[in-house]
C-alpha cells in the first residue's frame, strides 16, 4: 500500500468498519485500524439493509410465480402473430 493510502485513513476521513462488514475482501488495514477500501462510512451501507459492496453476504432473491389467465395469454399470443 502507499504512504498516501495510508494518510488518507488515518487522517479521519474513513470511519472503521462494524461488525457487519467482518468478512468482506474490502476490508482495509492501515496502522491497525480496520477500514472499507470502497466506502467511507460503513455503518451508514448496513442502515438500510445489506451493504451493496459487500463481497462476504448475498442478498436473498425472492421468486414469485405469477399465475397467468390462459386465455388471457393466448389472445395476446395471437395478436403478436
Amino acid at each position: 500500500m502507499q504512504a498516501s493510502n495510508a494518510a488518507k485513513f488515518s487522517a479521519g476521513s474513513f470511519l472503521p468498519v462494524i461488525e457487519q462488514c467482518n468478512g468482506c475482501e474490502r476490508i482495509v488495514e492501515v496502522e491497525g485500524g480496520q477500514f472499507c477500501d470502497t466506502y467511507m462510512n460503513p455503518a451508514a451501507k448496513w442502515r438500510l439493509g445489506i451493504c451493496n459492496f459487500a463481497t462476504h453476504a448475498k442478498p436473498d432473491v425472492k421468486v414469485v410465480k405469477i399465475r397467468v389467465n390462459p386465455l388471457k395469454a393466448a389472445k395476446r399470443a395471437s395478436r403478436r402473430k
